[in-house]
């Protein structure tokens, strides 16, 4: 049986330098299309992942760290892959946007709890793991506002999929959108290179009071339209 083959034009090329992670999850896709792999099946990969990277920073230890850091940089590069295959593959599905979607929220949740834990742990200061407690309930509020968020706009349109009301998506126009642009866009889809940076010089910890608040805001912002509709 021959290999199944697909219009690679249908994958958008990286256009600008950032969001980093892109470039990696274009090259990967290019592979992934020759596999008799599914979206889904890709996501669960991805989510697998990102579990074993944020397991990893429970520990504290500067090696294993890294080797989260390296797995959190997987698992965000798989996120990318499993849209891209699926549009591809035309195996879009609802199903797949909503486990995607908690996917994304489950890894970041469980990656500041860890962080949060780990730090507590070799510091014995207690602050740090309430600082990461912060942070996961800040992407944990986040993961719902985004559902509430589409399920409006769903209704408003009186559509009952996503792929039905995507639109082209928007530009940064003035500096206030790019500053809501950089923040709440870029620094999420390129933040496992943060992390695997950071963790390189073993200061992960910075992460805990910057995210604690970082993510209220984070959350915050999305309540309003002009924070939403980007993409990365």
């Amino acid at each position: 049986m021959g290999t199944l083959t697909y219009n690679t034009e249908q994958l958008e090329k990286p256009k600008h330098i950032f969001p980093l992670v892109r470039h990696i999850s274009y090259r990967l896709t290019l592979v992934l299309l020759r596999c008799p792999v599914t979206p889904n099946q890709v996501t669960i990969v991805s989510l697998l992942s990102g579990l074993g990277g944020a397991g990893l920073f429970i520990s504290g230890n500067w090696s294993l760290g890294v080797l989260g850091g390296l797995l959190l940089v997987a698992s965000y590069v798989l996120d990318n892959c499993d849209g891209e295959i699926a549009r591809i593959k035309q195996l879009s599905s609802e199903f797949g946007a909503r486990l995607d979607d908690i996917v994304d929220s489950t890894v970041d949740t469980c990656f500041f709890l860890a962080l949060g834990y780990g730090t507590a742990s070799v510091s014995g200061q207690q602050i740090w793991f309430w600082l990461g407690l912060a942070a996961a309930l800040g992407a944990a509020i986040d993961f719902w506002v985004e559902q509430i968020n589409e399920a409006r706009l769903k209704r408003k349109e009186g559509v009952k999929s996503r792929e039905e009301y995507l639109i082209e998506p928007k530009q940064p126009e003035d500096w206030i959108d790019w500053s809501i642009y950089i923040f709440h866009e870029l620094s999420r889809a390129d933040f496992c290179l943060i992390v695997l940076l950071l963790a390189v010089f073993n200061i992960t910890w910075i992460l805990l009071p910057l995210a604690a608040v970082g993510a209220q805001v984070f959350w915050i912002t999305d309540l309003f339209d002009r924070a939403r509709g980007y993409h990365t």
